[in-house]
């Protein structure tokens, strides 16, 4: 059976094909388009229905219902956000500029621009990164990451001495972190709930492919 999320990916698929050329040269004049590029169902951002086109910055909150899937640009990020799920886009201060996420619950593939530091945190993981592309699974007792290729520090909240540095071809170093009390904080854990074809919707959003090349997709 068909997924939302598969739909969604497949409409925005057909709906944002970009010419690598053209984006080329919005990416030299800064002018990558930003902010709601498909939306699904009910979704917020600072408690005001999105739509297309809709703006997104960095200090934003954006909130997804039980039937609600978006797909949005900050920068030369770019995101795509799950049903029931809630993600703060931080930033120090008043700067305009993304430094990271903070994922209070649900899911989001993200995919970040090289060169740029960025934290991603849950209530049981924090993750540095530097460029690359993460898929995370926020919830009480773990939080999922897959390091889908680059590097990521992975590290505990409630045990900081437990972190791993990886570095990832292909979605090759999945984990588990744990909440505070289970007998291991971080754990192996398989590859779910997001695929290659989403990856190279995102990265194509902000004129970049990903560096799988022509490796098979995974696909769940």
């Amino acid at each position: 059976m068909t997924s939302r999320r598969q739909v969604l990916a497949g409409a925005a698929g057909a709906g944002l094909a970009l010419n690598f050329g053209w984006v080329t040269g919005l990416l030299a004049a800064d002018r990558i388009p930003t902010g709601v590029r498909t939306v699904s169902g009910d979704v917020t951002v600072n408690g005001n229905a999105a739509s297309q086109g809709s703006t997104v910055r960095a200090g934003d909150s954006v909130v997804t219902g039980p039937n609600g899937d978006v797909v949005f640009v900050v920068g030369r990020d770019a995101f795509m956000i799950r049903p029931e799920s809630r993600v703060e886009l931080l930033r120090r201060g008043n700067s305009p500029l993304l430094t990271g996420l903070r994922i209070v619950t649900g899911r989001i593939l993200s995919v970040f621009s090289p060169g740029q530091p960025r934290e991603l945190q849950s209530l049981t993981a924090t993750i540095g990164i530097r460029g690359t592309a993460v898929y995370i699974e926020a919830e009480p007792e773990r939080t999922y990451v897959c390091t889908c290729y680059g590097t990521a520090i992975v590290a505990s909240r409630d045990d900081p001495a437990a972190r791993e540095t990886i570095r990832a071809k292909h979605h090759d170093q999945p984990r588990y972190v744990m909440a505070r009390g289970a007998p291991q904080m971080l754990m192996s854990a398989p590859v779910v709930n997001h695929t290659d074809t989403e990856l190279i919707l995102l990265e194509g959003l902000v004129g970049r492919r990903p560096p799988f090349g022509a490796a098979q997709p995974y696909r769940y």
